[in-house]
């Protein structure tokens, strides 16, 4: 049966996150609400809209904040936004709690799941925006992510690892190296490696060893497409 209301005690959860009550309990309901409970509205489309919200957010304060270039400020935005630092604000905020799962979610261990929780987290986001607005989303984005922005998130990635983690922020494929040649005598070889993401492109580079022409290739797919 679907509920009508929040609970006490997930609306006074709520209240003290966002700073005041909340004013449409069916839109906080549905940003809870995973669709395993089998219900008709869920979470799906607050979290789509929560994510844009989000990276604007992130994208604007990170804008302000120095002189960094495009492709470091692409970097450190898509660190800031990935599922796992979603997952790992709603912990901290004690979210788990609060989330509506199915049975069978709820065995699997859904109160501890990275996309559970990261989704979860950008719905909330959602819902505050199309409550109170743009400033109330990006104020709550600004005190909940102050100490993963201070911590330099995102700054000092390795170029494969920042790939790794572009690609699933940006809910795609994990990349994909392939060797396209090696010439030359063992003691001055050179390696050419191709990295490509389904459905963004791909880039490449070379080097004297296999591991440095991959990441001469992930560095120059985040310069081109990051």
């Amino acid at each position: 049966m679907k509920s009508s209301g929040l609970s006490a005690e997930t609306a006074g959860y709520l209240a003290k996150l966002t700073g005041e009550p909340p004013r449409q309990q069916s839109l906080w309901l549905e940003a809870l609400t995973h669709g395993s409970m089998g219900e008709q509205v869920h979470y799906q489309r607050l979290e789509f809209l929560g994510d844009r919200v989000l990276g604007l957010a992130i994208a604007e304060w990170l804008h302000e904040s120095g002189n960094d270039s495009e492709g470091k400020l692409s970097q450190r935005l898509n660190a800031l936004v990935s599922g796992s630092a979603c997952a790992e604000i709603a912990r901290h905020i004690g979210l788990p709690p609060h989330l509506r799962l199915g049975k069978q979610a709820r065995d699997d261990g859904g109160h501890d799941s990275d996309n559970i929780l990261g989704d979860v987290m950008e719905s909330l986001i959602g819902a505050l925006f199309i409550e109170r607005g743009y400033e109330a989303a990006r104020d709550l984005v600004r005190k909940l992510w102050a100490d993963l922005v201070a911590r330099g998130k995102g700054t000092s990635k390795h170029p494969k690892a920042a790939l790794q983690e572009w690609a699933a922020g940006n809910k795609r494929k994990v990349p994909e190296y392939t060797l396209l040649s090696r010439e030359g005598p063992d003691h001055a070889a050179t390696f050419v490696v191709e990295v490509a993401i389904k459905g963004i492109g791909s880039a490449r580079g070379s080097a004297a060893s296999k591991q440095e022409a991959e990441t001469q290739a992930a560095r120059e797919f985040m310069e081109r497409f990051g």
